[in-house]
């Protein structure tokens, strides 16, 4: 079974970047994707970046041109930077895991990190 465990995030200031880490942990030569999903108060669920294994990274609108995702594999992390933060890029922050293992296929979810970012 794979685990993720998200750090980093806490409190940012307006204009700064920040940086979000996410490991695994257990059978990771099963994950073939890592991504990030944030929900701030109030409001749905949005996902963020996505890497594959391969290193193709696809980002949505939200934070495009502003971010950057990356997979450390001899450390088997995901990196997420955003820079240019904003007020609205205030939320929780999750990574989670797509593994296939032994003929089947599930999502491994982190706790997930605050990230605030500071007027």
């Amino acid at each position: 079974q794979v685990r993720v465990v998200e750090s980093g995030g806490g409190l940012v200031q307006f204009g700064g970047s920040v940086t979000l880490s996410c490991a695994a942990s257990g059978n990771v030569a099963g994950i073939y994707s890592i991504g990030w999903y944030r929900r701030a108060p109030g409001m749905d669920r949005d996902e963020v970046a996505l890497v594959y294994r391969d290193g193709v990274a696809h980002y949505e609108d939200i934070v495009k041109g502003r971010s950057a995702i990356s997979w450390a594999k001899n450390e088997n992390t995901v990196n997420l930077q955003i820079f240019r933060l904003k007020t609205e890029d205030t939320a929780v922050y999750s990574c989670y895991a797509n593994v296939g293992e032994s003929g089947r296929s599930y999502v491994s979810w982190g706790q997930g990190v605050q990230v605030t970012v500071s007027p």
